[in-house]
């Protein structure tokens, strides 16, 4: 049977709930689809931090090196698995040459802009009374063990500022005055004043009950197995379920965006990064702010009574397997920032894996490609996918109404890597 909608949204994370629910709110019929249930991928287990002080992209000057010097190591922060396929090698190559201090430069603003503004959504969205976010304000601590990582970040945090993002330099005892219930072995750190943490998994599962109770018709357990077009437009999605016909169609697949749209013709450079997160009961006396343990490259997340420990970053294809060498490389470094904590003395919850969806320039795709008048594609925000979420969900829905953006998208274009 033939479904039809006014606009179609492929994808049920924290990207496609936040499309929904601002295109229902412009006064458009939804309907969204989901291959399982509503935020069932990147945006179930991830750190639930939304960082505005904290806008440098993924691809930054350094980061090839460390990946380079890593490689070997399947227990390191930043580990790139070693194959040599085409499309793998090409995303690389052009990851690689946005590795720039000049890059840095043009992305910050933009990624600035971006987070800033779903940073003032959410604060509208955490005034809806189903939308639980767990959201609290309390900053963001970059926490540093290595004297040379430490001049580091402040030379970092001093760049932040440049374009207006607050922070603060910590020394020793500034941050035992911040975190005065644990012992720490922390020599300084960058505090990100405006930062924010939620529960993402409540915020996706929130804001999509609330979308449907304002008229989105949800379908979970719906794969897409291909696209049909006619000229310039998508006539059919084919799926698990039934065909769906739409006026228009959201694509906010995460890292299964580029094999969705691929029969189409249509080539996004997104590469699929693992990361893991480990959720135990939370410890009495843990302070309500996140720590970023910057060396181990570990996010330390508070959400109300449980603690999350996620990291790691691992391009090595479609390979979803946990890998509990990685596991463990995240729980042995917690003890050497915060020595009063071993996380395995404590009541685990979930161990959780997830595919974030990386460009070669750390920046999200956000726009209609040029040969398709009926697709708005809103994929590959990374890490920093629930940082952004309201924001480019309210950017779809002004593409959709065919009004100007709030921000301009020219730099996030579609085609930009081909």
């Amino acid at each position: 049977m033939n479904k039809q909608t006014d606009i179609l949204v492929i994808g049920g994370g924290a990207i496609g709930v936040c499309c929904a629910h601002y295109l229902t709110q412009s006064g458009r019929h939804v309907s969204l689809i989901e291959k399982g249930d509503i935020g069932c991928g990147a945006s179930l287990g991830n750190a639930g931090l939304v960082i505005p002080g904290q806008s440098i992209p993924l691809a930054a000057p350094g980061v090839i090196a460390k990946g380079l010097k890593w490689m070997l190591d399947p227990e390191s922060p930043f580990y790139i698995k070693p194959r040599f396929e085409l499309n793998f090698l090409k995303w690389l190559w052009k990851f690689s040459r946005h590795c720039t201090a000049g890059h840095i430069r043009r992305a910050v603003p933009l990624i600035r802009d971006l987070q800033s503004a779903s940073m003032e959504l959410f604060k509208e969205l955490a005034t809806i009374e189903e939308v639980d976010l767990g959201l609290r304000q309390e900053g963001i601590v970059d926490a540093y063990r290595d004297r040379r990582e430490f001049e580091e970040g402040v030379r970092t945090a001093g760049l932040l500022r440049q374009f207006g993002l607050e922070n603060r330099i910590l020394g020793r005892d500034e941050i035992h005055s911040l975190l005065p219930a644990i012992r720490t072995n922390i020599i300084g750190g960058v505090f990100y004043t405006r930062d924010a943490h939620l529960v993402p998994e409540r915020f996706v599962l929130g804001l999509a009950r609330h979308a449907e109770q304002n008229g989105v018709v949800i379908h979970t357990n719906t794969e897409v197995i291909g696209m049909k077009k006619s000229g310039r437009r998508i006539t059919s999605v084919l799926t698990t379920h039934g065909d769906f016909t739409a006026n228009e169609i959201v694509l906010a697949g995460g890292s299964w965006s580029p094999i969705i749209v691929h029969a189409l013709g249509l080539r996004l450079f997104v590469e699929p990064a693992k990361g893991y997160s480990i959720t135990y009961k939370r410890p009495m006396n843990f302070p309500e702010m996140p720590l970023l343990l910057v060396e181990a490259k570990v996010a330390v997340t508070p959400m109300d009574d449980v603690l999350r420990f996620a990291g790691t970053l691992e391009l090595a294809g479609w390979d979803l397997a946990i890998n509990l060498r990685r596991v463990n490389a995240i729980l042995k470094s917690i003890p050497l920032y915060l020595p009063d904590f071993d996380p395995r003395s404590l009541d685990l919850i979930e161990i959780w894996r997830g595919m974030r969806p990386c460009t070669p320039d750390g920046l999200p795709h956000i726009g209609r490609p040029i040969n398709l008048d009926n697709l708005i594609v809103a994929t590959g925000h990374a890490m920093k996918g629930i940082s952004m979420a309201p924001v480019t969900g309210k950017l779809v829905a002004q593409l959709a109404a065919g009004e100007r953006p709030d921000i301009n998208l020219s730099t996030l274009n579609i085609e930009r890597f081909t």
